[in-house]
């Protein structure tokens, strides 16, 4: 039985998370929500990204569970939304991290790290591992890639 690129790539959690994750700019306005910012016209100001590109990675990261939608009105203004992170959003916080780490070691700016990822009680740098069910780290050369269940087993 032969399977279709589009099969193999709707049963892939890296194809089904770029659906939502894979544009351009969707990570930085995460990043920015991270920091603290809701709002549309923070999101413009501190990323300088065009308004319908960011109206559509907002639409998509309320469809997609990373962002929820809420209205707000300031005073003597109308109802706007601001788009705060869900539990799913939350959870972006490793892959942003790793992002970083990434950036950091293969990418230099030559100015530092831009952000550092830091243990909240104590403030001491934290990175993000390979942890092993015992809880034991691993570099990532001692870590393989294999099918899970989900896999299309069959040869391409």
């Amino acid at each position: 039985m032969s399977t279709t690129p589009r099969e193999r790539n709707a049963r892939c959690s890296v194809a089904r998370s770029l659906e939502v994750l894979g544009e351009k700019w969707t990570l930085l306005v995460v990043r920015e929500a991270f920091f603290g910012y809701t709002r549309f016209a923070d999101f413009r100001a501190r990323l300088g990204i065009a308004p319908d590109v960011l109206t559509a990675r907002l639409e998509t990261l309320v469809e997609g569970g990373v962002l929820e939608r809420r209205p707000y009105r300031d005073a003597g203004q109308r109802q706007r939304d601001e788009y705060v992170l869900t539990e799913a959003g939350a959870e972006l916080k490793t892959v942003l991290a790793a992002f970083a780490a990434w950036g950091d070691e293969h990418r230099p700016s030559g100015f530092g790290p831009s952000v550092v990822y830091v243990e909240e009680a104590t403030q001491q740098p934290v990175r993000v591992a390979f942890l092993t069910e015992d809880g034991r780290e691993l570099p990532p050369e001692d870590v393989s890639v294999v099918p899970g269940p989900g896999s299309l087993t069959t040869a391409a």
